[in-house]
């Protein structure tokens, strides 16, 4: 199984492809799985850069709009999905190709996942309803080592911790260390991280921002707002839905609704590059070229 992965813009999708046309041409039959949280909705075909049917070049790809915006796509539903795709395609003896950029997808594929029991509704209730300065600081008391690896202001990540330790009494660490169900130990991986420069791929995200404006981004958020979707649903939190909106309401200009929406994709490119770079296995190979040697990059998948 091959794994491309990276941050947004990076050209993880064009590798994808060019690996799954030429192990098609050897005689291998391939196809590319998303491992991207928002390419996996069908309402965000221009917002999340969905390869187009030219841009699939004839590859099969599964898993791209599978989600209904409707739905929550989280990690395990992902990952039960990936999994089938993944044995259906290895029985034909093929190549499933992951490509994608979001970490915690391809660790709950590959590592599986934590066993946290249901947290208990009042205490998630009472917690999210916390200011996040005294989450941080009651997590400081309860999960020190947890508290020290999460910035004060990460909203999100400091709930999830905090009500954790509060609604089982174990660190989110602590069932971290039981994750189960990954595939990692019954699957060759064949990984590649794609981490370009950084001033060419910020430059590439404010240009494909710019390009999903003129592409159809407008009429897709006013698509998705006329559904009167949860605002806390993942589809309405993408990056770009919501600065558009702002501008369809006269909340921003167009030319400010394209220059937030161009820094919050830089921001996210951001996070993953670091997320990347520091959080999978040191032996995964790196590259900050976009014009790879397919087979030479992934010999072994050539010579099975």
């Amino acid at each position: 199984m091959a794994l491309i992965a990276g941050p947004t813009a990076s050209g993880k999708s064009d590798l994808a492809v060019r690996l799954g046309r030429a192990l098609t041409e050897s005689g291998r039959p391939a196809a590319v799985i998303n491992a991207d949280s928002a390419q996996v909705y069908r309402d965000l075909r221009v917002l999340s850069a969905r390869p187009s049917e030219e841009e699939m070049a004839g590859v099969p790809h599964r898993l791209f709009g599978a989600w209904d915006g409707t739905e929550a796509c989280s990690a395990p539903d992902w990952a039960l999905r990936a999994k089938v795709e993944i044995a259906e395609l290895h029985a034909r003896g093929g190549v499933p190709i992951l490509v994608g950029g979001t970490g915690l997808y391809l660790r709950t594929l590959i590592d599986g996942i934590a066993p946290v029991p249901p947290i208990e509704p009042e205490v998630r209730e009472a917690v999210r309803a916390m200011p996040v300065s005294e989450a941080h600081a009651e997590l400081t008391a309860l999960d020190p080592e947890r508290a020290a690896q999460l910035a004060p202001a990460d909203t999100t990540r400091i709930a999830r911790a905090l009500e954790v330790v509060r609604s089982t009494g174990h660190t989110l660490a602590h069932w971290q260390a039981l994750r189960e169900g990954g595939i990692g130990g019954a699957v060759t991986l064949h990984p590649l991280i794609l981490l370009p420069d950084r001033a060419r791929l910020y430059e590439r995200c404010d240009r494909r921002f710019e390009a999903m404006i003129e592409s159809g981004a407008v009429e897709e958020v006013e698509a998705l707002l006329a559904r009167d979707l949860d605002p806390m649903l993942p589809v309405m939190r993408a990056i770009g839905v919501r600065e558009i909106a702002a501008w369809l309401a006269g909340e921003l200009s167009r030319e400010e609704a394209i220059a937030s929406g161009q820094q919050a994709t830089r921001n996210y490119a951001k996070r993953q590059y670091t997320w990347f770079r520091r959080q999978p296995p040191q032996e995964w190979m790196r590259t900050e070229s976009l014009q790879n040697d397919i087979k030479a990059q992934f010999a072994s998948l050539f010579h099975q």
